[in-house]
């Protein structure tokens, strides 16, 4: 706990509420200005734009583990390290997972920033790459819905594999005990 702390978070979250239309023209000149435009750099603003949900999501995680179990570890003579990653964390992996797999899908499927930012083509990511399977009068569609179906695979596997731990991270922070 600290001072300010749901002022914080409310504040991160607010951003989460601007459209990437707003900010794509603001992180563009940045990135020119910088000389980042066509490099990998572009894991910064996806960073931002993901941080967000992963915090909200995070938070709601952490605040339900209760603060008695750190107190037990603690008269035990467990260190604040210790209790963390012994007891704390593995009692947030379904938020973890959760987290991690939503910024995933996020990210794998951002579309407008690196369209943007890599104009260069060897640095589009797969959605970007596939808008330009086309010629100069034709759309190869067996190559578009080929993509598509390599793109989505990964995605589909992911949250196939882990299907528990993205519903019950979901519904956990959704019932009050």
């Amino acid at each position: 706990k600290f001072f300010g702390k749901n002022s914080l978070l409310a504040l991160v979250l607010a951003t989460s509420m601007f459209p990437q239309m707003i900010i794509v023209g603001p992180i563009f000149n940045l990135f020119y200005k910088l000389g980042w435009l066509n490099s990998y750099a572009v894991v910064l603003p996806y960073s931002s734009v993901t941080l967000p949900v992963a915090i909200f999501i995070l938070v709601t995680h952490f605040a339900k583990i209760p603060k008695s179990l750190e107190e037990s570890a603690s008269i035990d003579g467990a260190s604040k390290f210790t209790t963390f990653i012994k007891i704390i964390f593995p009692l947030a992996l379904p938020g973890v997972f959760t987290a991690a797999i939503i910024v995933f899908i996020s990210a794998w499927n951002e579309f407008l920033l690196t369209l943007t930012l890599n104009p260069n083509q060897s640095y589009h990511t797969a959605p970007v790459a596939i808008t330009f399977l086309r010629g100069q009068f034709q759309v190869f569609w067996g190559q578009v819905a080929a993509a598509t179906v390599v793109v989505t695979i990964p995605t589909l596997i992911i949250v196939l594999l882990f299907q528990k731990q993205i519903i019950s991270g979901l519904t956990s922070g959704s019932i009050k005990e």
